[in-house]
């Protein structure tokens, strides 16, 4: 679990909010008979249940969102002029959000994909 000395803003409660649901829908459909724990999103965020997996990449993830650099300018990620994610892990996130935008698509979660295209 990731630890702020400072409150979040809005917006990084907003994605860190959204990639936890995005990482839990794919850990579920992709990781489902794997062992599964809950993981504390910061500051009263709720939690989110995930594999050891999923759960390192969301440490990872939610880190690199609360240092970002371009706070007050924040484009999503993939429009962002800096891509501050390893390679690796931005192949991830790109495997992550395909997945879990059709999925939630096909829920009606229009919400969560409107941050996907845009």
């Amino acid at each position: 679990m990731i630890a702020t000395m400072e409150t979040l803003t809005k917006q990084q409660k907003k994605d860190i909010r959204l990639i936890g649901k995005f990482v839990e829908v794919y850990c579920t459909g992709k990781h489902g008979a794997l062992e599964r724990s809950p993981f504390r999103l910061p500051e009263g965020l709720g939690q989110r249940t995930f594999c050891r997996e999923c759960a390192a990449f969301m440490e990872y993830a939610v880190g690199k969102r609360l240092k970002c650099p371009l706070e007050a300018e924040k484009p999503s990620c993939k429009h962002c002029r800096i891509h501050c994610y390893r390679k690796d892990q931005r192949e991830k996130v790109r495997e992550i959000m395909g997945y879990s935008g059709r999925r939630l698509m096909l829920r009606g979660r229009l919400d969560y994909v409107w941050h996907y295209f845009f």
